[in-house]
């Protein structure tokens, strides 16, 4: 059985160091947020390149608070992309604002630039672009439009940790950037986590009231906040594994060249392509494919687990019915819907595992 991600394995490689951080904070007794969290906090920050990060429970929660600081609200409307995962649409409805989607660019499925301007209005107070499956949008003529309507960019980099555009950290070159410590993800918790990283001081401090019930200091409570704190033992366990995240991504980045050296010329599948002015990290190895429904099951009877990272977009979900789209709306977001798949890709994966799933997904080209 080859899985689809295996935490376990991450685990063991880093046991000592894991375990011995979680007993450092049971043994403090700083439970939630602490020493442990803001240390995080700068480490995670400098990793960043920005002045400040602020942790958080959850990557929803960084998407939501961001938002926030930026001054979102009822009426307002906020541009992102329909392919995504559902909580960067959810965080621009807690704020009572509407999302306002653009299509995706074919080949990085990524937020369409060329589609952006025409998407604005007066009405229109954020632009969020998600980075997505490890590969940051087109984000100078992104921060180029956004610029001259005087809009703050806010980036979706929950599925970013590390990757680059220009040489340039994600989350770092909007108002603010959002990530999700999920357990999947390239930085992931042992349980659910999030932060915001800016370099904007008004931003910062807003969101660390926020988070913590709209304290200045402890029961002063000067705005309506949240409960939003990261606890103190999932700040000590993301600090051991971001001294781990470069060699982690070494490794992804090896095994997604194994894949497209072995896939390049397949008949079966299309691969991801990375463009010359971005560091993929492969959060995600999302190939494409018409038959992609036959392909899984195929690879699930050979004991090969795979993910759909995105089955139905955003603007097609019923829990969005609201908004009033229809099938045809987003037609590149709506074909990528259909035929993407998600193979294994994981630091631990071995080689042969990697040549293991290409002979099974071959395998499809004789198949019928």
């Amino acid at each position: 059985m080859i899985p689809f991600l295996d935490l376990q394995a991450q685990y063991a490689s880093i046991k000592e160091e894991a375990d011995a951080a979680v007993l450092r904070v049971l043994a403090s007794g700083q439970y939630v947020l602490g020493d442990e969290v803001a240390m995080f906090e700068r480490e995670f920050a400098a990793y960043c390149g920005t002045k400040h990060a602020i942790a958080l429970n959850s990557g929803t929660s960084a998407l939501h608070l961001a938002l926030l600081a930026a001054g979102i609200g009822p009426g307002d409307e906020v541009i992102t992309v329909p392919f995504t995962f559902v909580a960067t649409v959810s965080a621009i409805c807690y704020i009572g604002a509407r999302p306002i989607f653009v299509d995706v660019e074919p080949v990085t499925l990524t937020m369409d630039p060329g589609k952006l301007e025409a998407a604005i209005t007066p009405n229109t107070k954020a632009i969020v672009p998600v980075h997505l499956y490890g590969q940051m949008a087109d984000m100078d003529p992104i921060m180029e439009i956004a610029d001259r309507y005087s809009i703050p960019v806010i980036e979706d980099a929950c599925q970013a940790h590390g990757a680059e555009y220009d040489g340039m950290r994600a989350g770092s070159m909007g108002i603010s950037g959002c990530f999700s410590f999920y357990p999947g993800k390239n930085l992931g918790a042992c349980g659910e986590g999030g932060i915001v990283v800016t370099n904007d001081d008004a931003h910062m401090q807003a969101i660390r009231m926020l988070r913590d019930w709209g304290q200045d200091r402890r029961y002063h409570h000067a705005i309506k906040g949240f409960n939003y704190r990261m606890d103190g033992i999932q700040g000590a366990i993301l600090r051991i594994k971001l001294r781990h995240l470069d060699a982690w991504t070494t490794a992804r980045r090896n095994h997604a060249q194994h894949y497209g050296q072995l896939l390049a010329n397949s008949s079966v599948v299309q691969i991801p392509k990375q463009v010359a002015n971005r560091r993929h990290v492969y959060h995600i190895y999302a190939v494409r494919t018409p038959d992609r429904d036959s392909l899984q099951q195929v690879l699930q009877h050979e004991g090969i687990h795979t993910g759909l990272h995105y089955p139905i977009p955003v603007h097609l979900q019923k829990a969005h019915a609201d908004l009033g789209h229809k099938v045809g709306g987003f037609p590149r977001s709506e074909a990528a819907a259909k035929t993407v798949l998600s193979l294994p890709l994981y630091p631990e994966l071995k080689p042969w595992q990697v040549e293991r799933v290409v002979e099974v997904v071959e395998q499809m080209a004789y198949v019928g």
